[in-house]
């Protein structure tokens, strides 16, 4: 090749680190295209929208009545969307105080009452929640850390009792018997990303039908959401 060697060497560029976009914008219900401002922190990582678009058809997207916790909210768009969809109530946990400061102002800015924003521990968080007491917990905890996610699991599972369900989001797939005591339900992937619906295992599976109105074609059919009482 002319005018090269073999030795010739290549520039190499420094590495940047990839950083979170500023805003992350709500894809539905009524805050459907309002933008929420995201910190710039170590491990946050707004679910991408193809994410949680996949995910709230999971869901059935009409979330009115149910009541949910984001365990780790981070930009809070998971909370929030459940929130946009009519979700009675939503409780944002974040150990961040910088990042909790961020969602407390971001409710206001919404006028999204529903929403209580706490500072403090998801593993905490859970084990406070009566057994029963919510629909839907969602689970997106920093990829870079290690948690007790069998922990997790056992406290979200009591949380949700029968009729309820877990979002997981993690940089790699889990085994089915790593999930106990869920249920692997669906699952999709999006680059890094990869997000599970889990219902309660067997022992419950059979209560999950009971008292349904109708079968709906979407998962809240078979986590008994769609036969429930709003409220």
């Amino acid at each position: 090749m002319s005018g090269s060697s073999s030795t010739e060497r290549l520039s190499v560029q420094p590495l940047v680190r990839p950083t979170a976009p500023h805003t992350v914008r709500l894809i539905g219900g009524a805050f459907r295209g309002r933008k929420l401002p995201v910190l710039d922190a170590p491990g946050l990582r707004p679910t991408p929208n193809r994410v949680r678009e996949t995910l709230f058809n999971w869901l059935g997207q009409d979330l009115r009545g149910r009541r949910c916790i984001d365990a780790f909210a981070g930009t809070g768009a998971l909370g929030f969307e459940a929130a946009s969809r009519g979700a009675v109530a939503v409780a944002m946990v974040d150990r961040n105080p910088a990042v909790v400061a961020r969602l407390r102002a971001a409710c206001k800015a919404l006028g999204a009452g529903q929403v209580q924003v706490q500072c403090g521990d998801a593993m905490a968080a859970l084990q406070r929640c009566a057994a029963g007491s919510m629909d839907v917990v969602f689970l997106d905890p920093p990829f870079q850390e290690d948690v007790a996610m069998a922990d997790l699991l056992r406290w979200a599972a009591r949380a949700i009792g029968p009729h309820g369900c877990v979002y997981l989001e993690s940089g790699q797939p889990w085994e089915p018997k790593a999930l106990h005591p869920l249920r692997l339900h669906r699952h999709t992937r999006a680059g890094a990303v990869h997000a599970h619906l889990l219902v309660p295992g067997a022992d419950g599976a059979a209560s999950l039908v009971d008292g349904n109105a109708h079968v709906s074609a979407t998962v809240c059919a078979h986590v008994g959401m769609e036969g429930r009482k709003n409220g």
